[in-house]
């Protein structure tokens, strides 16, 4: 039996393929354009935008731009209300990412036994504050921490547990600390989540043997679940750690910076020089922008040389 060979195709057929791949292709570009043209409008060019009038003093209004050169970058490195803001921030973050990390893995370690009941009506109820609006929290939870008829004092006056109602969000004691347990309480979820499907790459197998070895609950803990899902908590941290970076909805809403700048973070910090001043300076603003955004950067090259060895680490190459 004489094998069949194949005939090439005709020209007309190899034409008609390569206009039906150009219009495929085209259809790909025009669908991919508006994203394209408005990410490029609403953030390349601010970017670059931010970059050349930080080396301008301007107030963001007038037409007259004057090119001072590093003039701003050298008046931030020496204003105190930077280095504040930058303190803030960095207290807020060092502060808030073990919590949540911390809180969410131990929440993650009993939804995650089949012993639990309820199990995916609290999976639920803890995600809802993830996909509330942060503007919309804010707000609420400025009713909620009220020091006059807010449900937090009220209750805490009701049991004899202050003579007074609290004012957290007006106190520079506590402010900055109650925006930081809301933020752990509305995002606590999501890094939940992260910790759950960490937990499915752990063989069940594992577990039975060592049940079947006599092995207690916190042993195995100790002994199988936390080195098995060290690489997942390095990513873990480092996304919770670059996430307390960019809080300024949650802030702006609760506290606005204040009281005495107590909770005012790098972002608000932006915000209030560029836009909220008496006089605005948005050239300076956009110094201290790109001086945060290169602090970011920074945050995300760990980020990548950390989750690079989780993933070595978890490979063993």
């Amino acid at each position: 039996m004489s094998a069949v060979t194949a005939r090439p195709a005709s020209p007309r057929v190899r034409s008609t393929r390569r206009r039906r791949i150009r219009r495929t292709e085209l259809f790909a570009y025009l669908f991919l354009l508006p994203t394209v043209v408005l990410y490029g409008v609403f953030t390349v060019y601010p970017i670059i935008g931010s970059y050349w009038y930080s080396f301008l003093d301007w107030n963001g209004f007038d037409t007259v731009r004057t090119w001072i050169g590093l003039g701003n970058y050298v008046e931030i490195l020496h204003d105190p209300q930077f280095w504040n803001s930058f303190k803030i921030t960095v207290l807020f973050t060092v502060v808030t990412v073990p919590a949540k990390v911390i809180l969410s893995f131990l929440a993650a370690m009993l939804l995650n036994s089949p012993r639990m009941p309820w199990r995916g009506f609290f999976r639920t109820a803890l995600f809802l504050p993830v996909v509330t609006t942060t503007a919309i929290v804010g707000v609420v939870m400025q009713f909620i921490f009220d020091p006059a008829s807010g449900p937090i004092n009220l209750i805490m006056l009701k049991l004899g547990i202050v003579s007074q109602g609290i004012n957290f969000l007006g106190s520079p004691r506590t402010a900055l600390w109650t925006v930081g347990g809301v933020y752990v309480w509305k995002w606590f979820g999501q890094t939940l989540i992260y910790w759950l499907a960490a937990l499915q790459t752990v063989p069940p197998d594992t577990y039975e043997a060592a049940a079947i070895d006599g092995a207690s609950s916190i042993r195995i803990t100790r002994h199988i679940t936390l080195p098995l899902l060290r690489p997942f908590a390095v990513i873990i941290t480092l996304l919770s750690l670059e996430e307390a970076l960019h809080v300024f909805d949650l802030m702006l809403t609760m506290t606005g910076g204040g009281p005495s700048q107590s909770t005012q973070i790098m972002e608000l910090y932006i915000y209030n020089t560029a836009f909220a001043a008496t006089v605005p300076r948005l050239g300076y603003a956009s110094a201290a922008a790109v001086l945060f955004g290169l602090f970011v950067c920074a945050i995300g090259v760990i980020q990548l040389v950390g989750i690079r060895t989780a993933q070595r680490a978890r490979t063993g190459r």
